[in-house]
């Protein structure tokens, strides 16, 4: 029987800029629920939603003061019980995020926690004595920046958060803490919810022996880092091999739920797929899993070729979940723009590529209208990092502004009221309503794209061969006992021409490719071309050969 997931589409919504029900500026479940038929009109699996239970919202919704209550800022459990409901009854899966390896420094488990080194839930954090002369147990920094120790007179230790001081890390070495949190998940699971996506899920241990982590191997041309958390190589304080027991029991809980998934996220530049590899591989861990490797600067062939290769010649039996963009990371419409004289002509090509990778696919929340990354002041900014880090780096709010739903003038339909982050011009010119109009849009053509996958059984669950060619040109086949498909991408500004080889007469690229001509043995693609060439016969030979001059005024 298919898995829905493996090879599944997953919309990643972020409630607080999906839509506005109520006028507060802030998005929110019966938003969600206004445009679920959007959703599905797209033509995805399942929607991710990022966090709605009840926080302080320090860091947004990442530091949960109750798991099992939603916060009013997003609406009821009665709101999201609809919400799953209606979604199930368009065909949706819905996935939520769980914030497992820290909470609020305001739940009650913490409250309790600081008060002494006796009480019932002492051992429920990470806590850890001074250094003779006061200072912290250890070097280990916040992501967030600054150490990542907090000092508690009450106790008169230090308490450890890899993220804000708001934000202190549970102690997964405590069984109790272990049970707990598998209530959690079922608590969600007994309600409906499809599964979960696992954030920070390589964060859950810590070392017990709170050892020092070594300097970073960073280039000799990089004299520092904008952040110092780069510069060290985080060894000890996550990613620890404690953690494969742990998803063992949630994927042991998640069976008892047939249907349901996890996907987890894995934040380490050292060995991030080396652990996304061991966190999916076999049918006793997480589902699938995706690191930051997709969610770079890079944009090349090689780049894209060896982590796919990579991942599934260390896991075979393992499977991915690629993104090219979410609410962590600049928008590739922008990150990307080098490589592109029209940066929508990238949007298009980029969902092309990610549906035709094996794996599974994530797609955030805006990227189906090509949406640039918001320029923001820093009076605007409200993420944490971006605060402490401005102007080197700019934080993670200008991939998080408002969708546009309508014409006109800012916010576009999003709210009645002053929306939590602005709405600009760039957004706004990019709105649903006149991209819905627009057969050549690029929102209609992430609907063909995923229509295509969807219809083309290959893209789902197909082996994948990559082809030698060189840069800028990607080429790999999918392959199946059903047939073959051909996937080509010129993963640059500049026009190429590819020579192809033993295609029977006749054989043109599929409808949904962009910048693409085949004339007798000879492919041309345009500026961020693709094509995609069903192999009805025997396989059909590829060659990059050179690239025609870009025409001048």
């Amino acid at each position: 029987m298919h898995e829905w997931w493996r090879g599944g589409v997953i919309y990643q919504v972020y409630p607080r800029s999906f839509q506005d029900s109520n006028g507060d500026g802030i998005g929110d479940l019966a938003g969600i629920m206004r445009r679920l038929d959007y959703i599905a009109s797209l033509g995805v699996d399942c929607i991710w939603l990022s966090p709605i239970q009840q926080s302080p919202q320090a860091d947004m919704g990442y530091d949960v003061s109750d798991y099992t209550e939603v916060d009013r800022l997003f609406g009821t459990l009665n709101d999201f019980d609809s919400l799953i409901e209606r979604a199930h009854a368009l065909g949706l899966k819905v996935i939520m995020d769980q914030v497992l390896s820290h909470t609020s420094s305001e739940h009650p488990w913490f409250r309790e926690s600081k008060l002494s080194r006796t009480n019932s839930r002492a051992d429920w954090y990470v806590w850890a004595d001074p250094k003779r002369d006061g200072s912290p147990p250890n070097n280990w920094p916040s992501v967030f920046g600054g150490r990542a120790w907090e000092w508690n007179p009450s106790r008169g230790q230090y308490y450890f958060h890899n993220f804000l001081g708001e934000q202190p890390d549970l102690n997964f070495h405590n069984a109790e803490v272990q049970d707990a949190i598998l209530d959690i998940l079922r608590f969600w699971l007994e309600r409906g919810v499809d599964g979960f996506r696992l954030d920070t899920v390589n964060y859950y241990f810590h070392d017990t022996q709170l050892r020092n982590n070594p300097a970073s191997r960073r280039p000799k041309h990089l004299p520092y880092a904008v952040n110092p958390y780069d510069m060290q190589e985080h060894r000890y304080g996550k990613s620890q091999p404690e953690n494969v027991a742990f998803l063992r029991r949630v994927r042991k809980l998640l069976d008892q739920f047939p249907g349901t998934t996890t996907v987890g996220e894995i934040g380490d530049s050292h060995k991030g797929l080396q652990l996304m590899e061991e966190y999916t591989s076999g049918r006793d861990k997480l589902h699938m899993a995706y690191t930051f490797d997709m969610l770079g600067d890079e944009f090349t062939a090689a780049h894209f070729r060896t982590k796919i290769e990579k991942f599934f010649t260390g896991a075979p039996n393992g499977w991915p979940c690629w993104a090219f963009s979410n609410h962590d990371v600049r928008r590739h419409a922008t990150r990307w723009a080098a490589y592109s004289i029209d940066p929508q002509a990238l949007a298009r090509q980029a969902v092309a590529m990610l549906c035709s990778f094996r794996g599974s696919v994530c797609l955030y929340q805006g990227e189906e209208l090509g949406l640039p990354e918001t320029d923001l002041l820093f009076e605007e900014l409200t993420d944490p990092p971006g605060i402490r880090f401005w102007p080197e780096y700019k934080g993670r709010d200008g991939c998080r502004t408002p969708i546009p739903w309508e014409e006109g003038e800012a916010p576009n339909g999003f709210t009645t009221g002053t929306p939590w982050l602005p709405v600009k011009q760039a957004q706004s010119a990019h709105n649903v309503a006149v991209q819905n109009a627009d057969p050549a849009s690029t929102l209609n053509a992430y609907r063909r794209m995923l229509a295509f996958r969807r219809d083309h059984g290959v893209l789902v669950d197909g082996g994948i061969e990559f082809i030698k060619t060189g840069e800028p040109v990607l080429a790999f086949r999918r392959t199946s006992p059903g047939g073959n498909l051909l996937c080509i991408f010129n993963l640059g500004p500049d026009p190429v021409r590819i020579a192809i080889d033993n295609a029977p007469a006749g054989t043109v690229p599929e409808p949904v490719s962009e910048a693409a001509t085949l004339t007798a043995n000879r492919l041309v693609l345009g500026p961020n071309g693709y094509a995609f060439i069903a192999e009805s016969g025997g396989q059909i030979g590829v060659k990059f050969t050179r690239r025609p001059k870009r025409a001048t005024a």
